[in-house]
């Protein structure tokens, strides 16, 4: 079976998971960022939602994810050495798998760890010391991976969740900020009038209680998207090799162990939280794929 063609799988259906979670959070910071254009601008409030809809849609244009995203996720473009390896091996594959080159935008993080991530719609990041480590046959299979997380459709969910929690994080900041200068305004002035006192603890206590309730809603949405994310990288894994580059991504995968287990997992939080699942785990289940897929 060809894996070059897109198709929503499961794990980007459960993705959205994380967003109907996110949902009430997102509905209320946007109802409370909405209020002073309301109050001061008289802008109608299905129009302030419409309008942070329509900024989804941009954030998928490849061109803003080119000079906007990059910018965001800390990513750079190749050097020309850079350049010249990553297409190498990158066009191995699209011409293996008759894929555009110009649908993706490739980029680099600077990072000692040997890794790389698809973003958005269009972006494969990779990390410098991955370029600079992996031979061409292995990097060849990280970027297969990379690139069936676009055609599995996994970033989407992913991207505007993490587009939804940015305005959600902001508020919080704003709330924590306001609870802080509540607090000292109540020791120092409203200290001996009762009322002021109670009044001013109360609004510190509110402001605390609502930024923690929506840093919970995101906890909530980040542990499901994690959860999909997990999957998804078995599935990414699979469709590399129906790409053809399996057994590079095998041999790319087996790299990456020895540095892997410096990362402690023993703790049921950080597995719970963890968005890649161990990584001793994909090698095996990819190793068995092969073999159980092997030319007749």
């Amino acid at each position: 079976m060809s894996g070059r063609s897109l198709r929503f799988e499961w794990s980007a259906l459960a993705g959205i998971t994380a967003i109907v979670a996110l949902l009430p959070a997102w509905l209320i910071t946007i109802s409370v960022l909405w209020l002073p254009f309301w109050r001061f601008g008289a802008v109608n409030y299905w129009l302030f939602v419409g309008a942070f809809f329509a900024l989804f849609i941009v954030l998928f244009s490849r061109s803003v994810q080119r000079f906007v995203l990059m910018g965001l996720i800390g990513a750079r473009a190749p050097t020309a050495r850079e350049a010249a390896l990553l297409d190498t091996a990158w066009r191995r594959i699209l011409r293996r798998n008759d894929l555009e080159h110009r649908r993706f935008v490739l980029a680099v993080v600077e990072s000692d760890e040997l890794n790389a991530f698809a973003c958005g719609g269009h972006l494969v990041v990779v990390s410098s010391s991955a370029i600079a480590t992996l031979g061409e046959e292995e990097l060849s299979g990280v970027l297969a991976h990379e690139l069936s997380h676009h055609l599995g459709l996994h970033t989407v969910a992913l991207t505007v969740t993490q587009w939804m929690i940015l305005p959600i994080t902001m508020l919080t900041r704003i709330g924590m900020s306001l609870r802080a200068i509540a607090e000292t305004a109540t020791v120092k002035f409203a200290r001996r009038i009762p009322v002021l006192h109670a009044l001013g603890l109360f609004v510190a206590a509110f402001l605390h209680v609502a930024s923690w309730l929506l840093m919970l809603n995101v906890s909530l949405a980040t542990l499901l998207g994690n959860a999909a994310s997990r999957a998804s990288e078995y599935h990414a894994d699979r469709r590399a090799a129906q790409l053809g580059f399996g057994t590079q991504l095998l041999s790319a995968l087996r790299s990456s162990l020895d540095t892997e287990s410096s990362t402690s997992r023993d703790s049921v939080w950080a597995r719970t939280f963890a968005s890649h699942p161990p990584m001793r785990l994909r090698v095996n289940r990819l190793a068995a794929y092969l073999r159980g897929h092997r030319p007749q």
